[in-house]
C-alpha cells in the first residue's frame, strides 16, 4: 500500500465531524456486527447532505448521504465528505465507500479514524488518494473511538469490549446480607441501564445471580428493533429450564460439563439455547471442579462477532473478570443510601500494599434522578485498541 499523506484538519472539521458522530449514534442499537457510522457532505460552511449506517446488510453511512444528495437533486462535486470511519476498501454486503465517493467528485475526505479491520486498515485511504482526492485524518478521534469501541477491540484483540455495570449504595452495598437488592438504584438509573443493555450485543450474568434474582436479562421500556444475545456462565450447569432469560431470545450457556443437561432437548425455546463448553483446555473434566476459562468464552463471543459484551452480575464474577484483566470500562450507579453490611460489588484478592499506579480513569459522572452514574475507563484497554 502507498505511504498516505494527509492534509492538515481546518478549524472548521471538528465541528461538522460531531455532525457525523451525532447521526453515527442513531444507528446505536442495530448495526451490530457492524461498526456505527455517520456521514455528511459540507460545501461552504454548510452541511449538503448527510446520512448514518442503520445495519448490517444496508447502505453504508457514505451511500447513505449519497442517495440523500440524489434524492435532493443536490451535486456533491467540490465538497468535502466528513466520516466517522475510514471509508471501506472491500467487497462484503455492499460495494466499497472509498470507490463510491470517488464517483462523487468530492474535493476532499475527512476521517475520524482509520478502519481497524484488516481488509481496511488504510486501504480506504489510499483509493482516495490515487484518485487526487485530498485527505485529512483524526477530526474528534477519541468521540469517534469510543462509540466503536467494541468493534476496535474484536478486530484489534479479538474478544469484545467489556463493560461491568454495578449498582450499588454510597457505602458498596449491591444488596443486603438476606439478598434483597430490589431496588436499590433508582427508576431513572435502572431505565438507563437498559439504554446500556440494547447497545451491547451481548448481555452476560452468572449462575449466582440467576438463582437469587431469576432475570429475564432482556432489554424493557427501550425500544429497540433487537435484543442482545444472553449469556450465563453457569460452569456446573445448574440452570434449571424455568429460569425466565431461557423463555424467549437467544441464549448461551458456557459451562465446564461433559454434556447438556437433559431439559435441554423438551425445552419449548430449545433452538435458541446453546451451551459451550469453555473448560480451560488443559483441564481434566473429572478431576473436581473445573473453572470457567473467561478469556476462551470471550475469544469465542468475538468470532461470532460481539462487539460489546455488557456484564450484569454478582461480585463473585465480577471480581472474577476484574481480576483477570478483562474489564474494559465499569458503569457505577450510586444511590444516596447508606445500608451497612452486605453484598460487596467485587470479590477481590486480598492486597498486601497499596498500587502505586491505577489503569482506571473517570470517563464521565452525570445525575440518574437522585443517583450518580459514574464511568470509569480502563486506560490499558484504550491504549491496546489504539494500535492503529
Amino acid at each position: 500500500m502507498p505511504a498516505l499523506h494527509y492534509s492538515p484538519l481546518r478549524p472548521e472539521d471538528e465541528g461538522f465531524m460531531r455532525q457525523a458522530l451525532a447521526l453515527a449514534w442513531q444507528g446505536q442499537y442495530t448495526t451490530t456486527p457492524n461498526p456505527r457510522v455517520g456521514c455528511v457532505f459540507a460545501r461552504q460552511g454548510q452541511i449538503i447532505a448527510q446520512g448514518f449506517h442503520q445495519q448490517a446488510g444496508l447502505g453504508h453511512a457514505e451511500v447513505q448521504a449519497m442517495a440523500d444528495a440524489h434524492n435532493r437533486g443536490i451535486n456533491l462535486a467540490g465538497s468535502t465528505a466528513y466520516v466517522t470511519l475510514e471509508p471501506c476498501a472491500h467487497h462484503g454486503r455492499t460495494g466499497p465507500c472509498a470507490e463510491a465517493l470517488v464517483t462523487t467528485g468530492v474535493e476532499r475526505v475527512v476521517a475520524a479514524v482509520l478502519d481497524p479491520n484488516p481488509l481496511v486498515a488504510g486501504k480506504g485511504m489510499a483509493i482516495l488518494q490515487a484518485a487526487n482526492i485530498q485527505i485529512s485524518l483524526g477530526a474528534a478521534h477519541a468521540e469517534a473511538l469510543y462509540i466503536n469501541r467494541g468493534f476496535f477491540s474484536r478486530m484489534v484483540r479479538g474478544r469484545p469490549w467489556v463493560r461491568l455495570k454495578v449498582a450499588a449504595s454510597a457505602d458498596g452495598t449491591t444488596a443486603l446480607n438476606n439478598g434483597t437488592s430490589q431496588w436499590i438504584t433508582s427508576p431513572q438509573a435502572r431505565q438507563d441501564g437498559h439504554h446500556l443493555r440494547a447497545q451491547a450485543c451481548a448481555v452476560l450474568t452468572g449462575i449466582g445471580t440467576v438463582k437469587a434474582d431469576n432475570p429475564q436479562l432482556n432489554v424493557r421500556g427501550i425500544e429497540t428493533p433487537r435484543q442482545p444475545l444472553k449469556v450465563v456462565v453457569d460452569s456446573k450447569l445448574e440452570l434449571q429450564a424455568s429460569a425466565q432469560l431461557l423463555h424467549a431470545g437467544q441464549v448461551l450457556v458456557a459451562h465446564t460439563q461433559s454434556a447438556p443437561p437433559a431439559w435441554h432437548a423438551t425445552h419449548p425455546n430449545a433452538s435458541n439455547i446453546e451451551f459451550v463448553n469453555v473448560a480451560p483446555v488443559a483441564a481434566g473434566l473429572h478431576d473436581g471442579p473445573v473453572k470457567t476459562d473467561l478469556h476462551k468464552l470471550l475469544k469465542l463471543l468475538g468470532q461470532r462477532g460481539i462487539n460489546e459484551l455488557h456484564l450484569e452480575a454478582g461480585f463473585g464474577l465480577n471480581g472474577s473478570f476484574l481480576s483477570e484483566g478483562l474489564v474494559d470500562e465499569v458503569v457505577h450507579y450510586i444511590a444516596p443510601l447508606f445500608l451497612g453490611p452486605g453484598q460487596g460489588m467485587f470479590r477481590l484478592p486480598t492486597l498486601e500494599t497499596l498500587p502505586t499506579q491505577t489503569q482506571w480513569a473517570l470517563h464521565s459522572h452525570t445525575a440518574m434522578g437522585p443517583d450518580l452514574k459514574m464511568v470509569w475507563m480502563n486506560t490499558h484497554s484504550l491504549e491496546q485498541i489504539t494500535t492503529l
